[in-house]
């Protein structure tokens, strides 16, 4: 775990593995411990960079309203501070947009960029508000119970097969990656407090880049999950349509969480892909 220091702020950040770069981008008020499925088998191939967006885990957490050109900015300042001339991007939810935002605005240091179950924003400020207030109750409810939160909390996350596997044996460590026990723990840890996800949710509103995603000229693969409820199948398609240099692929019988549930086949998608 290092520290690099960007824009004013401190961010916080792990490498594991050689080779080409990746950077990966967690979504909202998630942690760099999120990508606990893709860090092993894909350092394997690369140099793996993640972090903790500002407002999240150990990087610090300004208490004024952040806005995307922020997060996008905090990307930057990392690979001018690990003197990098380029890499790959990849960005889940939150991130998936952080990362539209960066490839449109700093072009020059994107190789390639993978959108994972993310959108092109809300349709609406009402959007980010209700969003919002479900993470501070998230908060709340991971406060009192974890275990309980956590159970209640993977119905959008993983499919009806897959959450009866984990019920039944949350020590099981699935794909040899991770347990339920493991995802419970780290929810404890640093964990997003209101006055973080207020500040993030702060870089959801006017996020509204659909019009100029025709902009992004590097090779893009937008993956996402069949049943999403967060950020559906029409998001993808959509972005799809707009980015000229774009494969689109959809993961069936899969949720939001569908880069845990899908371990194995999300991580040869990206390893074929950013291996070409």
């Amino acid at each position: 775990m290092s520290f690099a220091e960007v824009n004013g702020i401190k961010i916080c950040y792990e490498m594991h593995g050689d080779g080409y770069p990746i950077i990966l981008v967690e979504e909202y008020g998630a942690k760099k411990e999120g990508w606990i499925a893709q860090i092993g088998p894909l350092s394997e191939h690369f140099k793996v960079i993640t972090l903790d967006n500002r407002g999240s885990g150990k990087s610090d957490r300004p208490n004024y309203p952040y806005t995307m050109e922020m997060f996008a900015d905090d990307i930057k300042g990392l690979i001018d501070f690990l003197g990098l001339k380029k890499a790959h991007i990849v960005g889940k939810s939150l991130g998936g947009m952080i990362v539209q935002e960066f490839a449109l605005k700093y072009s020059q240091y994107v190789n390639k960029l993978v959108l994972l179950n993310t959108s092109t924003g809300y349709p609406s400020d009402q959007g980010p508000e209700m969003y919002k207030r479900g993470k501070i109750d998230e908060y709340y409810a991971i406060l009192k119970d974890p275990v309980k939160f956590f159970f209640e909390d993977i119905k959008a996350g993983f499919s009806r097969e897959f959450r009866k596997l984990i019920q039944e044996d949350p020590k099981r460590k699935f794909h040899g990656l991770w347990s339920a026990e493991d995802l419970i723990k780290e929810s404890t840890i640093d964990p997003t407090t209101p006055q973080d996800i207020g500040n993030q949710a702060n870089a959801l509103k006017g996020f509204h880049p659909l019009e100029e995603l025709h902009k992004i000229k590097s090779e893009t693969l937008i993956l996402g999950a069949e049943k999403d409820r967060v950020m559906s199948v029409y998001n993808q398609q959509q972005m799809h349509e707009r980015i000229p240099n774009s494969t689109l692929k959809i993961l069936e019988n899969t949720r939001h969480s569908s880069n845990l549930e899908k371990a194995p086949e999300v991580n040869q998608i990206l390893i074929d892909f950013l291996k070409d």
